[in-house]
């Protein structure tokens, strides 16, 4: 999958569907979100995704073809 350019507005193209995902009751509740990258980035592209993520306070994650959005604005330590 192509990633989006950096350059690209980070305003998104369907917000209603970025207004839906963070609507969630998992983004309400400190939850995870996950949605597959081909999704996003026809909807609000990567751009919009990360500047939300990022204005949240959340942590973005991308594993494979999937976004993984943690809806904690907590530390956050990865272990493997």
């Amino acid at each position: 999958m192509k990633h989006v350019p950096f350059f690209q507005s980070s305003r998104p193209r369907n917000p209603a569907w970025q207004a839906q995902l963070f609507s969630a009751t998992a983004a309400e509740t400190g939850g995870v979100l996950r949605r597959n990258k081909t999704d996003v980035h026809r909807e609000i592209d990567h751009d919009a995704l990360l500047a939300e993520v990022q204005a949240r306070g959340f942590h973005l994650v991308e594993c494979g073809d999937q976004y993984v959005i943690i809806c904690n604005p907590s530390q956050m330590h990865v272990h493997c």
